[in-house]
């Protein structure tokens, strides 16, 4: 692996972690690292614009380019091409959200998301990373996985015993995952 690239990569996560804004010290805190090879990185990086700099604070959050490269990445699903013909028409039917994701080590990235067709206020989701097992749809992904697969993806094994607080509704209302497993569905709680 390359030091630097694997460096800048943590720095972005970092980033992406859920603090809106970091200094260079902050960063380097938490990586690590010493804070002039910290502030040559982040350099570099906003020069491609993958992160900006507060002018009044010099602390530092993901830039415009990052949101371009994750555009990039959504233009580039063959998965999410193929739905876009048909999960309006699925919502419509169903009259529930429907969501297209990919498993990506142990997350769910919602590729495509279609809006329940009723009234109520919703969140575009396009974009999120959940961890699996937080979420029916990967619950649903990984109950199709073969049975090596399911392990590198972490988390609990489908099914075993009692999982988030949606797996603990559904038992509540006398569901069964094996079902969900043949619908690849979820009821709203």
């Amino acid at each position: 692996m390359i030091q630097s690239v694997q460096r800048a990569a943590q720095i972005l996560d970092v980033l992406g972690s859920g603090t809106p804004r970091l200094g260079v010290t902050e960063i380097a805190d938490r990586l690590g690292l010493a804070k002039p090879t910290v502030h040559g990185l982040l350099r570099t990086l906003e020069a491609y614009a993958l992160v900006a700099q507060d002018q009044a604070t010099g602390k530092y959050s993901l830039g415009p380019g990052v949101l371009q490269l994750g555009n990039a990445y959504l233009d580039g699903s063959d998965l999410r091409a193929r739905s876009l013909r048909w999960a309006e028409g699925l919502a419509q039917q169903a009259k529930e959200a429907v969501w297209i994701a990919t498993l990506s080590g142990g997350r769910v990235i919602v590729l495509h998301h279609v809006f329940r067709p009723d009234n109520t206020v919703q969140i575009l989701e396009v974009g999120a990373a959940i961890p699996w097992h937080a979420c029916a749809l990967g619950h649903a992904i990984v109950a199709f996985l073969p049975t090596g697969q399911r392990a590198q993806a972490g988390g609990p094994e489908p099914g075993a015993g009692p999982g988030p607080g949606v797996w603990l509704r559904d038992r509540e209302r006398g569901g069964d995952r094996r079902r969900r497993r043949h619908r690849g569905a979820h009821p709203r709680p």
